[in-house]
């Protein structure tokens, strides 16, 4: 089978090449899926490029040959055991903590890090759903609650930015953004009431009850200076030091600043796979697809997430 090799960590166009590898065969519990699209996440640029956290796990060269996490399409067979998919179903899901291997024309993958994907999703849907569209879900876990409220999507033009700021509008939220230039108007054509350039929010624009901050963009303190009294900030991502002020505030007691509270979300792969499918398969959410690309196209894209070109999801159909 073809598929994406990555070898060292570097630059995604020096490190990672197409090449012909054996076609991988399901372990027990494991079933074989013909991968019909997979698209493209921070966590692979961080993969690739060797970031802090990647190098923990492994030091000295990627863990992972064959990466690539959110994959969409059909079992072709199961390895001994499994009893939640058979040949012929279409599935999708999260692969980063079932053996990553999703840049490639087939995968072997854990039966519970994948879910059935209803007739009325399309595969390059499905593939831009896992990761960001369950990290948007679990950071506005009180959606519910947003009705008349003001929250504002720090990064909101990535693939979690723009599932979040669709899930907001729709709950009843007036959403404001920060993002790029170039990708202000777009944001405003999803629903954006506000929208501001990275670095340049006014110092008088605060009072939000939520913050969602997709990049890691604004240390604890700002976030709490833009907090409403009792609002609540969630930070997903950011460079290692500002993760673990993320990790220190969320410890913080809340009450020492008039109820304001800031926190790092622990995503959780795969838990709401099945509330995606039945958002999309209703219209109520749509994947931003920044365009769908051939296998070999992978580590230019991967440089173009890197280097914040990215609107949204970039998919591959391998």
């Amino acid at each position: 089978m073809r598929a994406i090799v990555l070898d060292r960590y570097g630059p995604p166009e020096q490190v990672m090449r197409l090449a012909d590898v054996p076609r991988t065969t399901p372990a027990p519990g494991e079933a074989l899926v013909r991968v019909a699209a997979v698209s493209i996440n921070s966590w692979d640029v961080d993969v690739v490029t060797g970031a802090l956290f990647t190098r923990v796990v492994a030091p000295f060269r990627p863990k992972h040959q064959i990466i690539g996490s959110d994959v969409a399409g059909e079992v072709i067979a199961v390895g001994h055991g499994v009893t939640r998919h058979r040949p012929g179903d279409r599935v999708f899901g999260e692969l980063t903590a079932a053996g990553w291997g999703g840049f490639a024309e087939f995968v072997a993958a854990r039966e519970d890090a994948l879910v059935p994907l209803p007739t009325a999703v399309d595969d390059v849907t499905a593939a831009a759903l896992p990761q960001a569209g369950s990290m948007a879900l679990q950071a506005l876990v009180d959606r519910d609650a947003l009705e008349g409220r003001r929250v504002l999507i720090v990064g909101a033009g990535g693939g979690v930015g723009t599932f979040a700021l669709q899930l907001a509008t729709q709950a009843g939220a007036r959403v404001a953004v920060i993002d790029r230039a170039a990708k202000l108007d777009r944001l405003r054509e999803l629903g954006a009431s506000d929208a501001f350039v990275a670095g340049a929010i006014p110092v008088d624009a605060g009072g939000f009850d939520r913050i969602l901050d997709v990049v890691g963009a604004l240390s604890p303190a700002q976030h709490r200076g833009l907090l409403a009294p009792g609002g609540s900030a969630v930070a997903i991502g950011g460079r290692p030091r500002r993760i673990l002020g993320y990790a220190l505030a969320g410890a913080r007691k809340a009450d020492r600043d008039d109820g304001r509270r800031v926190r790092l979300l622990a995503a959780v792969p795969n838990r709401d796979l099945a509330e995606l499918a039945s958002l999309a398969a209703e219209g109520s959410v749509r994947a931003i697809v920044d365009g769908t690309h051939p296998l070999q196209a992978v580590p230019h894209q991967i440089q173009r997430l890197r280097a914040g070109a990215v609107f949204g999801k970039v998919v591959i159909v391998p």
